[in-house]
């Protein structure tokens, strides 16, 4: 079955127009609010999958109960985390993305690097304030507003909020309505730069620009603006293509960014990747790069040829040839891509964990609120890859975040991670060689400290070197493993099928009936677990 995620925002006819914000009466309010509880329910594909039906409707008793009392702005915020509180990406109320809602935005670009919330753009009024770092927005510090503004962001997981929090805390009546403004017009940054810290306070706001749906755009110059950065790497060049193909480094790359799932005017995404196909066979020793951080979705339909080239530009003596920079950006159809990488391909993925998850909500539809105009997006439809897949991200195998530095001197780091790879040995066979529980709690911390490591996903090299250790009959190294996994994902089902086959080879048989026992009830369909119980208790 074709997987397909459609945008179904409507842009005004010009990126940044807006319409004439509706002013309205509370009775209006009331009834929009009373649209938003009684459809998204009938609309979503199952409202209640992260809260329960009670928690929804107290938070909309609690909202109603208030209207009369509060501005505009402050409706509508808190109509966003009433949308943000279903917990998937696809089911939303955003200001960034909806002319309707009318909000402004003071004229700096943030972003969230590894190193802190830095101003990395601004309008040329505000040229000196670009390069600061952000400690703190009114009376409350980077963190606490990030905590505030991430609980109105519609989310599949913490990575999809750190995409919209930086937009969404230059806009006045957001952050005024969280309690980081004076006023719906005014705010004051605190600002640290060349050592010194000083308030700054802004109260000029046009209105804020809206975001596309399928690519990020933000990184791309704007008129009359003024950038940190003083180089522009590669990744940053062309977003407003939704594909390109490029060799690198004299041809040692073959560097193909991917920033929409769809077809251009001239060329289908599937003649696209034929091309890709061709070019890989004529450069044979190049690495082959794919670029998703600027990739927000598409038509996931457009997806099977593309992985279907890449398999064929890959067959298994180029081990190691094809990689995939993902980041907070890659998200739903982009996410559907990246799923495929991992099931289909040796595909390693470079970057930062993605902003989507491999079993999601998605296929938006829209709901008017019929008074004020304001689009409340909902999930239709349940995609499950797997239903075993909880994780909340696809993790990098090779972490590469991007600090401030880097931005500004145009440096890469997925790509010079990329440029001196070498496969090292995998956390599997290191754990399996441990021999006592305290090598492997060492191992493990060891790996897990360099600095590459920092997102790689583990659980298939602890569920293979906790069997490996049993097979060569080392009980308490594989109970260490599947401990120590456990401690970090107590709802893993398998770790704790793993401690019972551990004790059980320990001749613990009430200790291995326990883990069992709690690995039935996290994974009732496991049948490894289901017979070794029933051979213990009958016994």
């Amino acid at each position: 079955m074709w997987k397909c995620i459609f945008a179904v925002a409507v842009l005004a006819a010009a990126a940044g127009a807006q319409a004439q914000p509706r002013e309205l009466s509370a009775q209006q309010w009331h009834e929009d609010l009373r649209v938003l509880a009684e459809s998204m329910p009938a609309r979503h594909r199952n409202l209640y999958h992260t809260m329960t039906r009670e928690q929804f409707a107290a938070a909309v008793a609690g909202l109603d109960a208030r209207i009369d009392s509060l501005p505009r702005h402050k409706i509508i915020v808190e109509m966003a985390r009433i949308a943000a509180m279903v917990g998937d990406g696809h089911t939303n109320l955003a200001p960034t993305r909806d002319p309707n809602i009318g909000f402004h935005a003071f004229p700096l670009a943030l972003y969230f690097f590894e190193d802190g919330l830095y101003v990395r753009a601004a309008a040329q009024q505000h040229r000196d304030l670009v390069g600061a770092r952000v400690v703190g927005i009114g009376p409350l510090s980077t963190a606490q507003a990030y905590a505030a503004v991430r609980e109105i962001v519609g989310r599949d997981n913490e990575q999809n909020a750190l995409f919209f929090a930086p937009h969404l805390l230059v806009m006045p009546e957001v952050l005024d309505a969280l309690g980081m403004g004076d006023g719906p017009q005014r705010a004051r940054f605190v600002l640290e730069q060349d050592g010194k810290r000083r308030t700054v306070e802004l109260d000029e706001a046009p209105p804020a620009d809206m975001m596309p749906p399928d690519t990020d755009l933000s990184f791309m110059p704007r008129p009359g603006w003024v950038d940190a950065r003083s180089a522009t790497p590669p990744w940053l060049q062309d977003a407003r293509s939704k594909f390109r193909l490029a060799p690198l480094d004299g041809g040692k790359i073959l560097y193909v960014q991917l920033n929409q799932v769809g077809d251009e005017k001239n060329e289908t995404l599937a003649r696209f990747a034929r091309r890709i196909e061709a070019e890989a066979a004529r450069r044979k020793t190049a690495r082959i790069v794919l670029d998703l951080r600027l990739n927000r979705g598409g038509n996931g339909g457009l997806v099977p040829p593309l992985v279907a080239s890449l398999i064929r530009a890959t067959p298994p003596e180029a081990k190691d040839r094809l990689f995939a920079i993902v980041g907070r950006s890659t998200f739903s159809a982009a996410q559907f891509l990246t799923n495929d990488l991992e099931r289909y391909t040796d595909a390693v993925l470079v970057g930062e964990p993605t902003g989507g998850k491999a079993n999601s909500y998605g296929d938006s539809r829209k709901i008017t609120l019929p008074h004020s105009g304001i689009t409340v997006r909902v999930s239709t439809i349940w995609w499950q890859e797997d239903e075993r897949d909880r994780r909340e991200w696809s993790a990098p195998a090779l972490s590469a975040g991007l600090s401030f530095d880097d931005y500004r001197k145009g440096v890469d780091p997925a790509l010079a991670a990329i440029r001196s790879y070498r496969p090292a040995p995998p956390l599997a066979g290191i754990l399996a060689r441990a021999d006592s529980p305290g090598a492997v709690r060492q191992a493990y911390a060891d790996w897990r400290a360099q600095a590459l490591n920092r997102h790689a996903d583990a659980q298939m090299a602890f569920y293979e070197a906790g069997h490996a250790l049993l097979r060569q009959g080392k009980p308490d190294a594989a109970l260490a493993v599947f401990e120590l996994w456990t401690t970090g994902h107590p709802n893993a089902g398998w770790g704790h099928e793993g401690q019972g086959a551990a004790w059980l080879a320990k001749g613990e048989r009430e200790r291995a009936i326990a883990a069992y026992r709690r690995a039935l009830q996290l994974e009732p369909s496991s049948g490894a677990s289901a017979d070794a119980l029933a051979k213990l208790q009958a016994r």
